[in-house]
C-alpha cells in the first residue's frame, strides 16, 4: 500500500505524510518521551468537526509538563494546527498530536532539548490499519476481556498516569499482547494495589444493582475526554456517577459494563476471563448513553454544540 495521499502539519508547514520522518536515533524514539493526544473528527449537517478539541489539546499540555517537554507552542496555537491539519485532510476520521525531541542523542537528557510538534489528520482505518486489514473495535458489537493479573507497573512514581507518553503504553501493550495470545479482544488493567484501572487506551465503567454508574478514581487513570463526556452525559440523564476505587469483585455482580475511548466510543463488554457481566450485553445504559454519545458528535444536541468545533467555520 503507497502512502495516503495527505498532509500532515509539522512545525507551522504542511509536508507530505510520506516526509513527516525523524531519525531512527531520535530522543523520542529511543525513550519513549513523545508526548500526543488522539482526537476524533466526526461528520455533521454543517460539515466535519472537531470532538472536544480544547479539552484535548489542554490534556496534551497536561501531559507535556509531566513529562518535563519544554513546549514552545501555546493552547490557541495547538488548536489551530489540529483544525488546520484536519481541513486539509479531507475524510479524515481522527487528529493526532504529537510533541517529541527529534534530535539524535546519547544521554537520557537531550543536549537540544527543541520540541517539535506534528498534527496528523487522517482515516487509521484507510490510511493506516487497511495495511493489517485491522477493523476497528467499534465494529465489534462487544469485547471479551481478560483481567491483568501478570503485571501491575502502572505507578504514578515512575510515570504519572494522566501524562499520555509513549513509555506509559510499553506495560499494557504487554499485558495486551499476552491477553491477545489468549483469544481475548481487551485487557483490563490493574493498579499497583490491583483495584481496577482501565483499558491499554480506553476507560472502564461499569453499573451496579442499583443502578449506579462507577468508574475508577482519576488517580490510576488517564483522564480520557470520552470518559469525561460520558460522566457528564450521564449526569445529564440524572443518572448518579461515583467514581471510586474498585475492587475485581465487584466486576461479577455488576448488571453491565462496557469501555470508552475516542476510537472505542461506548464498546459493551461481554465477558471477562470468560465470565459473562450482567444480563444481556449491551446493557441498557450503555446502550443508551452509546445512542446519546453518537448523536451528540453528530451535532444533534444544541445543549452540547460547545464540544464540536466545525472545520469549515474556523478561519
Amino acid at each position: 500500500m503507497s502512502d495516503p495521499d495527505r498532509r500532515i502539519w509539522l512545525d507551522g508547514e504542511l509536508v507530505p505524510w510520506g516526509e513527516a520522518t525523524v531519525h531512527i536515533l531520535s530522543h523520542s524514539m529511543a525513550r519513549g518521551s513523545l508526548v500526543f493526544d488522539y482526537m476524533s473528527v466526526h461528520d455533521t449537517e454543517r460539515g466535519q468537526a472537531l470532538f472536544r478539541v480544547d479539552d484535548h489539546v489542554d490534556r496534551f499540555l497536561t501531559s507535556c509538563e509531566l513529562v518535563g517537554l519544554p513546549l514552545r507552542y501555546d493552547r490557541p496555537t495547538l488548536i489551530s494546527a489540529c483544525v488546520e491539519a484536519a481541513r486539509n485532510n479531507p475524510g479524515a476520521r481522527v487528529v493526532k498530536l504529537n510533541a517529541f525531541l527529534p534530535s539524535v542523542e546519547v544521554d537520557v537528557v537531550p543536549v537540544d532539548d527543541h520540541v517539535a510538534v506534528a498534527a496528523a489528520a487522517y482515516d487509521p482505518w484507510q490510511d493506516v490499519s487497511a495495511r493489517k486489514a485491522t477493523p476497528p473495535p467499534r465494529a465489534a458489537k462487544t469485547v471479551r476481556l481478560w483481567l491483568e493479573k501478570e503485571t501491575r507497573q502502572r505507578r504514578p512514581d515512575i510515570m504519572h498516569p494522566h501524562a499520555k507518553v509513549a513509555a506509559n503504553y510499553a506495560s499494557p501493550m504487554v499485558a495486551k499482547w499476552r491477553a491477545r495470545q489468549r483469544g481475548y479482544d481487551e485487557v483490563l488493567l490493574v493498579d499497583e494495589q490491583g483495584m481496577l484501572a482501565e483499558g491499554p487506551t480506553t476507560n472502564f465503567f461499569l453499573v451496579d444493582g442499583e443502578g449506579t454508574l462507577r468508574t475508577p478514581a482519576e488517580q490510576s487513570v488517564l483522564l480520557g475526554v470520552t470518559r469525561r463526556s460520558i460522566i457528564e452525559l450521564a449526569q445529564a440523564q440524572g443518572r448518579k456517577v461515583v467514581e471510586e476505587r474498585i475492587a475485581p469483585d465487584a466486576l461479577w455482580v455488576a448488571s453491565e459494563a462496557f469501555l470508552t475511548g475516542t476510537s472505542a466510543g461506548v464498546w459493551p463488554i461481554a465477558s471477562i476471563d470468560d465470565r459473562p457481566i450482567g444480563g444481556e450485553c449491551p446493557g441498557p445504559v450503555g446502550a443508551a448513553l452509546g445512542s446519546r454519545f453518537r448523536e451528540v458528535t453528530a451535532g444533534e444536541v444544541p445543549e452540547f454544540a460547545h464540544w464540536l468545533t466545525y472545520v469549515a467555520e474556523v478561519g
